[in-house]
């Protein structure tokens, strides 16, 4: 097994810099389909979905070269194959984005249902529901959505989104680029990794507009030829560290960032009582006194994220008073709370509200990371405690960390990866 193991109590000093967006890239990678040609994506994070996501590509017959740590060359000329590799797909959620791509480029599409971490029901209606009405035929059988194009090729429409959905948004994206005519988009969602996917695919020939507005047009066209594109930095990555510094202390530099970005993020810590400096392409963040209580909800960009609520709840734990926290996006966000209690964190839980009253440290434990942000938040309160914590799953935080353990030991945290045997190799050894 291995395992993360955090000497705490340590506050964060010097600089951070952030990797390519995770939500952007594995988004960006299938929409590589829809271009006849080569594309170099550049700043891509060197991250397990990332991984995952060039395999399936590979799987379907593209052409992945790497050019060095952050960038490939892409070329899916010479795919003929719709059908996704079931043992690929189920292990990642963001595999569903190349039910848009291939519908949108062969007019059918076989992929399994996404996998990922489980936040309770992640159902695709909105994703189903555009489709169709773009003259897809979609069900479901033999473990795999099916889908395919009443006439060979999908339609312009409006698809209104009973919901604000990223991955929806998305997916209708992918399917209307090379769609006939025009396909409006209302209600989209609007984070920056939505318009980062908008300017990849018209930097490839596309013509989408509107894209970080609730309304999003694209105009279908025959084709889209290679080029060059870079991924913007991850928004999430950059609070978690944010959120580290605030609840151990110190200050540190957190560069290769779109300050825009995380305003929604730096609103509450400052709230807090966090200094937060912000620069051209850097966030200085400073915490020397006392957290204060504040409350926060997630909702859809531009409001506080849900990747980033375990995070801040790590932070809450420690601020003077009581704080609410508040889901608005997940039903089921908080299994990680338990883990949190180990570490004398005061928590209650009533469906999609937090009630957190602040405590002056975390114990050291050995807790699990029950899934990607949650995994991030142990290690925030690791940092944070009094003793030795070790944190387990941590395969979950590769998800969407790339390189977590060098770049906190390179601000002072004492943190590093211990491999030990699993529990039955080490009876069978005993034995």
């Amino acid at each position: 097994m291995t395992k993360y193991v955090i000497q705490g109590g340590k506050p964060l000093y010097g600089e951070i810099s952030i990797s390519g967006a995770k939500n952007a890239a594995v988004a960006i990678i299938p929409a590589t389909l829809l271009v006849d040609g080569v594309c170099r994506i550049e700043n891509i994070p060197q991250i397990s979905d990332v991984t995952l996501i060039l395999n399936i590509l590979q799987e379907l017959g593209a052409d992945v070269r790497t050019v060095n740590r952050t960038t490939v060359d892409v070329d899916c000329t010479h795919i003929h194959n719709a059908r996704i590799p079931e043992e690929l797909a189920r292990k990642i959620r963001a595999s569903y984005y190349f039910i848009g791509a291939l519908l949108s480029r062969f007019g059918s599409a076989q992929v399994p249902p996404p996998g990922g971490c489980d936040f309770g029901g992640r159902p695709i209606d909105q994703h189903i529901k555009g489709f169709v009405a773009m003259g897809a035929d979609v069900d479901v059988r033999g473990g795999y959505i099916h889908a395919k194009a009443r006439n060979g090729r999908l339609n312009g429409t409006t698809v209104y989104m009973d919901m604000v959905s990223v991955g929806a948004t998305m997916n209708v994206m992918l399917a209307a680029t090379l769609a006939d005519g025009l396909t409006i988009i209302e209600n989209a969602a609007k984070e920056p990794h939505i318009v980062d996917l908008a300017n990849f695919l018209n930097s490839m020939g596309a013509d989408i507009m509107g894209a970080g507005t609730d309304v999003i047009k694209i105009r279908g066209v025959d084709r889209l030829k290679g080029g060059t594109y870079s991924i913007i930095p991850d928004q999430i990555e950059a609070g978690t560290y944010m959120a580290a510094v605030a609840a151990a202390g110190g200050e540190v530099l957190i560069e290769n960032v779109i300050p825009k970005h995380l305003e929604c993020i730096t609103a509450k810590l400052v709230e807090m009582g966090v200094e937060i400096e912000e620069r051209d392409d850097a966030v200085l963040v400073r915490r020397t006194g006392e957290l204060t209580r504040t409350n926060v909800k997630t909702l859809p960009y531009p409001g506080f994220p849900t990747d980033m609520q375990p995070q801040i709840a790590a932070v809450l734990c420690l601020a003077k008073g009581t704080s609410v926290l508040t889901e608005g996006v997940w039903d089921n966000r908080y299994r990680y709370v338990d883990e949190f209690r180990r570490m004398g964190a005061q928590i209650q839980v009533d469906g999609k509200v937090a009630i957190i009253e602040g405590v002056d440290k975390f114990s050291a434990a050995r807790v699990q990371a029950c899934d990607l942000r949650a995994g991030a938040a142990m290690i925030i309160a690791a940092l944070a405690a009094n003793g030795t914590s070790e944190i387990s799953n941590i395969h979950h935080i590769e998800r969407g960390y790339e390189d977590i353990v060098r770049k906190l030991s390179g601000v002072g945290a004492d943190i590093r990866v211990v491999v030990t045997p699993d529990d039955e190799e080490a009876q069978a050894t005993a034995g």
